[in-house]
This record gives C-alpha cells, structure tokens and sequence, in this order.
C-alpha cells in the first residue's frame, strides 16, 4: 500500500455538511427520541428486567445515531475551523442534541432514582451494560432536577460550548511568521513548534517568541474566556451539584478516587527534581552553563534526521505487528478506510487525536506530520488510541470507551514501542543520542508538564473564585513554571502567556492528569513486557480489550496494579531515574 499525506474522507459518516443524507438523519434521529418518549409510562420500580433492557438498548441506538452526527460535524471542524458553513453546522448540532438530551433524560433521571433493591435486579441481567449503570448511578448525588438539569442544557449550548468554540476559531486562526534564511514566512501553530526542537538556539528562541507574541496579543481576551469556563465549571458542578472541589467532578466522570489524583500529584511534584538533573545534564551536553526555557527540547547533537510520511508510516505499522499481527492489522485499518488527516493546512486543528464514534465505526485519527521523529512517535501514540478503541469494539457504545486516565495507555505504550524499534534499527550515534535525550523529554512533557498544568489549574479555579485578574493569574503561572523547573532552566517573561495557548484547560477543565497517570502507567507495563515478553501480552490486551465495562480500579487490581499507593507511582519515576542515569554516564 501507497502511504501519502492527505486529508481523511467522512463519506462513511455523510456525503457533506448539506447533503440530503444529513437532513435525513436528523429526522430520523428526531422520530426514535419521539418513540423512546413514550417508554416514559412504562418506567415503574416493577419494570420487568427483558422490557429495562430493550430501553437501554434503544437508548443506545439513539446514542448511536447522534454520534454520527455530531462526530461529522467535530471533525469537519477539526479539518476547517475557519469554514463559515461548517462553523454554522457545529452551532446546529449542537443546539439539537441538548434539545434532544433534554427529552431523554427522563430515563437517567428514573434510573438513578432507582431504589437499590430493584436497580440490582435490573442490572444483575444487563450484561455488558452492567458498569455503565453502575456508573451513572454514582452521580446520583450530584443530579439536580428534571427541569434544572434541562436549563443547563440549553444554557450550555450558548454559553460555555460557544465560549469553546470561539476559542478554537480564534486560536486556529493565528497566522505566525518567522524570517528563514532571509525570508519571512507565514506558517501555522504546528509548523512553527517543529523549530522548537532544531538544533538552532536562535530558532528555537524566535519560534518561542513568536508563538507568545501572537497569543499575548489576545491575552486578555483568551484570559476573560477561562475566566468565564472556570466560573461556569464551578458554578454547575460544585454550587449545583455539590461536588466536594472543581476537581472531583472531573475524578467522578474518570471514576477514579480523589485520593488516587491527589497522589498522584503529590508524587510527581515531590519528583520534579529528577527532571532538574536531567536538564543540567542536557545542558552540559548541549554546551551551556544552563538551559534556557527555549531549550528544554533541544536535540543533543546536530543530527536533523526526517522521516518521509511513507516510511513512518511503514515503521509505526512494523512495530505493531512485530508486537502482535492483531494490533498492526487494526491499525492498517485506519489507512485502508482513509481514516485518518496527516497533512498541515491553514485553518486545521493543529494538535492530534484520536476520535471514536461507536463499535461499529474505525476511529478517525488526525495529526499534523512534518517527518521528525516527533511526528513519528506522535503518529504511533494516536493510532495506539484506534487499537485501543478497535480491540474494545466488542462492547457497547456505552462501554467501548475507557475512562480518560487508562485512555492513555494503548496510546503511549505504542509510542514506547517505536521508539524502541527507531533505537534498535539506528547506528548513527548521534542519532541514538538524541532518540534517548527524547525519551526523558517525552517523559517530561507527559508527567511534569502536565501535573504542573493540573496543579496550575487548581490553583486558577481557586484564584478566578477570589476575582483573580488576568495579570494574577499569569503571575501564578510563572510561579508554577519557576517551581516545576527549579534552578536548572532560565525563564523568560513571555511564557506567563503560556497558560492561554493550552487548549485541553478550556475543552475539558482537569483532563491533563490522565497523561501523567497514563504515562506512569505505561512505564510499568513496559517493564512487565520487556521482563516477560511473550507471557506479559495477553493481560496487556486483556486491559485494553476492557474499553470501558468496568472500572479502572477493577482493570488496573486484576493487572496487579494497586493505583491507591504512592509506592506504585514512585515506581514510574524510578525508571525515568534510571533513564537519566543511563545519559549521564554517556
């Protein structure tokens, strides 16, 4: 198979933003909620467990059939942000589906309701179900009533999702220029980053400017959106719905305890200072008395080596197979049904993910390759989210989907895999070098960087409660970076903006932390593998072929994985030692 950069087809999905099709599923989707309103009646606590089960199920056709819609209508958007038509269409869905949201909601209304005895007997018989019932009764305490939880529906659509919307639009947008050999050129948010990692200092530096030069510019503005997400997060989930904290609301959607995140915060601050050797080590080979903040990313030697999409393409696929032929095979179907949108353009999202619709449907992946081994191992990560998804297919819509901490598993052991193939297949030197450097640095980005990120949020949420203004909150976030880095990187007053150019804080308030738990995570099933090989694989895609049908207490404790100790998570940071051990002595 050819492999080329190219956009991803959404013709599976509908033929286009206007297409008879679309109007038609629409209607459709309209006639089922309109049958399903009638089940209203038959919701007793007597409900015979056969006639429970079919409104599930029926629920879940409805669920189905939105997915697809609104799954169109976010990934266009993903594709274009700035196309007026497809921007008009994301306004639409999503003002339909609250309103859909609010006509169905009387069945989670009664089932959390439920009393105990009779929710038992309902979901003794519920099969894959059972944990996604489960589940939705643990909100019992933090639901308001059927009228209320309509208002804040409808309040969302033109409030905090508009307020999201608005913010990609405008961050997408952002045209940013830097003179290259004499020429000033324009370029997106995602080609200006790969500088960041050339061997350059000067480059580096500018694209570190230029980057803070155009986000500072809105600065105020994007500093009154956060302002008004974090209030409205507040607001809803703990005035409301009584959440102990802003961030328990995000634990209970993750089903993971508040202890545990709590934890696993504490460790990684107590740990940050692994991350303070690692970067004078890298300062000295780099030849500096210290590094700057421009730095942290630098390549150690002078080794610019690309990768042509074709041949990336062909490793990240290698490496799956050479795991298990099942994992290559799923990812190969991610480019056999053009899948997935590997190009940079203009106005496309300028991050990478991985988006799934449902069983039935190959996830979609996007990312924006520009041939470093970055782009490599970023290319790997989210085809690992696909696999995840894909080996989970045999579940439910309900229950396909992972809670957002283990999502980040499939996802970063692939990275770690092809990395180890990138290492094994290598012998220029200098290469290898640079390869191992980006390891503690793909580390740092995803432990440090990120719990710092979470620990900043919790302290902005507090902050923006106190009347914070925007000029104490990027003070705060110098603080945070000071802290994170110690005295090991030299900071410069720009990144104080750095905070208004992080989009996971605007979409999804505390998402961060996954990346750290799945990185630690990660880093101890990838020593169970390399210590038991061929014995450590099935238990490996036991966990991932889970999805979502249990908790991840229970997948995590069957893995032999105690997420309550801080022993555990110490485990994580232990490797990453031994890894900066291993650079120091090179």
């Amino acid at each position: 198979m050819t492999f080329n950069l190219s956009p991803w087809s959404l013709q599976e999905l509908f033929p286009g933003i206007e297409s008879p099709e679309l109007d038609l599923a629409f209607k459709h989707l309209q006639a089922q909620v309109a049958e399903f309103e009638e089940s209203r009646v038959e919701l007793t606590a007597e409900i015979a467990a056969d006639k429970f089960l079919n409104l599930v199920r029926e629920s879940e056709a409805i669920m189905r059939a939105g997915y697809r819609i609104y799954g169109f209508a976010s990934l266009s958007f993903a594709g274009d942000t700035q196309d007026q038509v497809i921007q008009a269409m994301m306004g639409r869905v999503q003002q339909f589906f609250a309103e859909l949201g609010n006509r169905t909601m009387f069945f989670s209304l009664w089932w959390k309701e439920l009393d105990e005895t009779n929710a038992a007997r309902l979901m003794a018989t519920s099969g894959d179900y059972r944990y996604y019932l489960e589940e939705m009764r643990h909100y019992k305490p933090h639901t308001l009533s059927e009228p209320e939880e309509k208002i804040v529906n409808l309040k969302n659509v033109t409030g905090v999702e508009a307020l999201t919307n608005l913010y990609e639009s405008l961050t997408n947008r952002y045209v940013f220029k830097m003179e290259i050999d004499g020429e000033t050129q324009e370029m997106t948010r995602g080609e200006l980053m790969s500088f960041v990692r050339q061997a350059d200092p000067d480059l580096r530096a500018r694209a570190y400017q230029e980057l803070y030069r155009v986000f500072s510019a809105d600065g105020p503005i994007l500093g009154q959106m956060y302002q008004a997400i974090v209030r409205d997060w507040y607001n809803e989930n703990v005035s409301l719905r009584k959440h102990a904290s802003p961030l328990a609301a995000r634990n209970l959607a993750n089903d993971i305890p508040n202890d545990v995140v709590d934890t696993l915060l504490e460790v990684t601050r107590q740990n940050a200072s692994i991350f303070h050797r690692f970067f004078k080590i890298k300062a000295r080979r780099l030849g500096v008395e210290k590094l700057r903040r421009y730095d942290i990313y630098a390549p150690v030697s002078q080794a610019e080596k690309s990768y042509d999409f074709a041949e990336a393409a062909h490793m990240v696929l290698d490496s799956f197979n050479q795991f298990d032929p099942r994992t290559g095979t799923l990812a190969q179907r991610v480019f056999d049904q053009n899948h997935l949108d590997s190009e940079v353009r203009k106005g496309k999202n300028s991050g990478a993910f991985c988006s799934t619709l449902g069983p039935d449907l190959t996830p979609w992946v996007l990312v924006n390759y520009q041939g470093k081994a970055n782009d490599v191992a970023t290319l790997a990560h989210e085809l690992g989210h696909a696999i995840h998804s894909m080996l989970a297919e045999g579940h439910s819509l309900f229950t396909q989907h992972s809670s957002l901490p283990l999502a980040e598993t499939a996802s970063t052991f692939g990275e770690m895999m092809l990395v180890d193939r990138l290492l094994a297949q290598e012998t220029d030197p200098s290469v290898r070098r640079d390869l191992l450097f980006r390891q503690v640095d793909d580390a740092y980005m995803s432990i440090i960087r990120q719990s710092f990120f979470a620990l900043f949020e919790k302290q902005a949420h507090d902050m923006i409660r106190d009347n914070a203004s925007i000029d104490e909150l990027s003070a705060a976030y110098m603080e945070n970076l000071q802290t994170q880095f110690g005295d090991a990187v030299e900071l410069s007053d720009e990144f104080k903006w750095e905070w208004v150019s992080i989009p996971h804080i605007y979409h999804t308030p505390f998402y961060v932390y996954a990346y750290a738990f799945g990185q630690l995570l990660v880093f101890s099933l990838y020593q169970q593998y390399k210590a038991e090989g061929e014995a450590f694989k099935p238990r490996y895609l036991q966990i991932l072929a889970a999805g979502g049908s249990e908790s991840p207490e229970t997948i995590l404790t069957r893995a032999g994985i105690d997420m309550h100790s801080a022993a555990f998570w110490q485990g994580g940071f232990d490797v990453i030692r031994e890894l900066v051990d291993q650079l120091e002595k090179l």
